[in-house]
């Protein structure tokens, strides 16, 4: 009879109790939430100093990408760098 290692059960348990994870649509949900979040602040702050300038649709374009390119190095860390339970290198 051979019982199953530490590791093993170990790994079996986590991934029982993982959560299933979210879809592409949560995540980009997620992120415009947190532009908007970023965004409001950034008024809240610039009417709290002065006179608040009118931006058009450029500016969103841009303070958009450079949010998206901010937030690069957390996704490497999250998918791309970090350790998944699991896998055994």
């Amino acid at each position: 009879m051979a019982y199953p290692s530490v590791a093993a059960r170990r790994n079996a348990s986590a991934a029982a109790s993982a959560p299933a994870g979210k879809s592409f649509f949560d995540r980009l949900v997620e992120v415009l939430v947190f532009y908007a979040l970023v965004g409001v602040l950034a008024f809240a702050f610039e009417a709290s100093m002065g006179n608040v300038f009118v931006q058009g649709w450029e500016f969103y374009a841009i303070t958009l990408s450079l949010f998206l390119v901010m937030a690069y190095p957390g996704y490497v860390y999250r998918y791309l760098m970090r350790h998944r339970p699991g896998k055994t290198s």
